[in-house]
């Protein structure tokens, strides 16, 4: 093979890799916060394998960057793609992580210790996927229009954040016994807030993956109404021509 061609199969196989390590950290995300939400503590286990393999990962693809920059010295758009994933996996990383540190405080909640089922975590929860799910498309898909529509979503996730520190707040001050459970509640929430910031930050990378320019402020726009997908990402199709932008 050329070095071209061979250049054009190791990319593939880095999208490859990204794409397995974004459907493991959202699947480890969104099973984290259902033990919460469903008082389900089968999925432990689960998630912490996850994590593992999210952690993993982030080794093998950093590697995989690394060598093709020393090996093909890759300029443009190949150069900034690689750079964006080198960023996007630390992101994703943090993902797996934040559904770890949810499943370990999950003890807190049998006995029945916790509050009425909290509906707004799982709104927080709905919102917070959808984000996740439409910045990795956007970067898979190199699709910089996605990227620049997902900061006004963000700022609804902190706003229904606030709302639901103060509810927490208020059942913690009624009954001590509570307090407990309610720091937690609170936890749970600010982690789901923290992967919406991160989720944003994958948009950015994806935006100046395409069009080599960084995000302007002003262009931070998006639907605050639109639901998750609830989809398994697919690496893109191979691409036929380099982006020289």
């Amino acid at each position: 093979m050329t070095p071209r061609t061979t250049f054009n199969h190791e990319l593939e196989e880095l999208s490859k890799e990204i794409t397995e390590m974004a459907n493991a950290s959202r699947t480890a995300f969104e099973k984290a916060v259902q033990m919460i939400t469903d008082m389900d503590l089968s999925q432990r286990d689960e998630v912490r394998r996850l994590d593992r393999r999210i952690y993993e990962l982030n080794e093998q693809i950093d590697k995989h960057c690394l060598d093709l920059i020393a090996l093909h010295s890759p300029v443009a758009g190949d150069l900034r793609l690689i750079s964006a994933c080198l960023k996007m996996v630390e992101d994703l990383n943090r993902f797996g992580r934040y559904a770890t540190d949810i499943a370990e405080i999950i003890d807190d909640f049998e006995g029945g210790k916790t509050f009425k089922r909290f509906e707004s975590l799982r709104t927080m929860s709905s919102l917070v996927v959808g984000l996740v799910d439409d910045a990795v498309y956007s970067f898979l898909q190199r699709d910089a229009e996605k990227a620049s529509h997902l900061h006004e979503r963000d700022d609804a996730v902190d706003a229904l954040y606030d709302s639901i520190f103060r509810e927490v707040l208020t059942y913690m001050m009624e009954d001590p016994r509570k307090i407990t459970v309610g720091i937690d509640l609170i936890l749970v929430a600010r982690y789901m807030e923290r992967v919406a910031d991160h989720a944003c930050n994958i948009g950015e990378y994806a935006y100046y993956m395409v069009t080599g320019q960084r995000m302007d402020p002003s262009m931070r726009t998006g639907d605050v109404g639109q639901p998750p997908c609830g989809r398994i990402y697919e690496h893109p199709d191979p691409r036929t021509e380099l982006d020289l932008k």
